[in-house]
C-alpha cells in the first residue's frame, strides 16, 4: 500500500474520493475507445489511403476528456506529478502544512480562474452552435469544450477534499 492508502481516515474526505474515483473509472473507458479509433484511422490511412478528418479530431477529443477527468482522479489518488527536492523528507506534519498552504494560497485560486474564465468560453460556444471548421468534422465543438468547467469543477472538489483531510488530520494530531 501506498502512504496515501495508509493514511488516517477522514469520512468527507473519503466520500468525496470514492464519488470522483467512481467517475474517473468510469471515463477511463474512454482509452478503449480512443485506441479502436486510432486503430481504425492507421488502418482507413495506411491500408486503404482515405483517413477521416472526423476520426482524427475525435481522438483528440477522447484524449482530451480522458485527460482532463483524470486531472481530479490523480488528486483524489495522490498519484499525480510531484517536484519534491525537500517535500520527501518532511515529517508528516510538516507535509500537511505545505499542501494547506499550497492549496489555499496555489491550486484553489488557479482553479476558480480556469473555471470562471472557462463559462464565458463555453457559453460562447454553445451560443454559436460552435463545430469544426473542417467541411467534414465534429459538428459539435461545444460539446467538448464544456468538459473544461466540469471537469475544473471535479478537480475543485477533488482539491477541497484534499484540504479537509489535511486540516482535520492537524487538528485530530494525526499528522
Amino acid at each position: 500500500m501506498t502512504e496515501f492508502e495508509l493514511q488516517p481516515k477522514v469520512r468527507l474526505a473519503d466520500s468525496i474520493d470514492r464519488f470522483i474515483q467512481r467517475i474517473g473509472f468510469t471515463v477511463a473507458w474512454v482509452y478503449i475507445v480512443l485506441v479502436l479509433v486510432i486503430i481504425l484511422q492507421v488502418v482507413l490511412r495506411k491500408g486503404f489511403s482515405s483517413g477521416l478528418i472526423a476520426l482524427e479530431e475525435l481522438q483528440w477529443h477522447l484524449y482530451a476528456v480522458g485527460v482532463m477527468f483524470g486531472l481530479s482522479y490523480a488528486q483524489t489518488t495522490n498519484s499525480h506529478i510531484r517536484v519534491d527536492l525537500f517535500y520527501s523528507r518532511f515529517r508528516a506534519k510538516t507535509k500537511r502544512i505545505v499542501e494547506v498552504v499550497g492549496i489555499l494560497t496555489l491550486v484553489l485560486p488557479f482553479i476558480a480562474v480556469v473555471f470562471f474564465h472557462s463559462l464565458d468560453f463555453v457559453a460562447d460556444s454553445w451560443r454559436i452552435n460552435e463545430h469544426s471548421d473542417a467541411p467534414s468534422g465534429l459538428p459539435w465543438r461545444w460539446l467538448i469544450k464544456s468538459t473544461i468547467p466540469i471537469t475544473f469543477a471535479l478537480l475543485g472538489l477533488a482539491v477541497i477534499s484534499r484540504l479537509i483531510r489535511d486540516l482535520t488530520l492537524l487538528l485530530r494530531g494525526d499528522a
